[in-house]
């Protein structure tokens, strides 16, 4: 990042959702340009100041989208997940019972431990 906070970077959203890792340093260089905008605002002229007010709506508008993008994703693996659950449960039903009440057992004896 410069020590100009009129010449910002600008965040280039790619073609395919971002990963959390990626959206989570994307915030991180977006809190930091907050910063040092705030930290230099006197020092700029009402221009410069409009053109990184800008350049952070647009930062913070293609992180939005982005993290609507991992959202939309992440509910996709979910209903996949149950689409595959269900469709093992109706194939294989007395191995869905017997797995149902072998992880229920589990689970009480890990509980009744504590």
């Amino acid at each position: 990042m410069s020590s100009n906070p009129a010449t910002l970077p600008t965040y280039n959203a790619s073609a395919t959702a971002p990963s959390t890792a990626t959206l989570r340093e994307d915030l991180q260089t977006l809190k930091a340009d907050l910063d040092t905008l705030l930290g230099h605002a006197a020092e700029l002229t009402d221009a410069e100041l409009h053109d990184a007010q800008e350049r952070i709506l647009a930062k913070f508008s293609s992180l939005r989208f982005a993290a609507k993008g991992i959202a939309v994703e992440a509910g996709r693996q979910f209903h996949h997940g149950v689409e595959v659950t269900t469709g093992y449960v109706k194939e294989k039903p007395l191995q869905s019972i017997a797995l149902a009440v072998g992880f229920g057992t589990l689970l009480g004896v890990i509980i009744s431990r504590k």
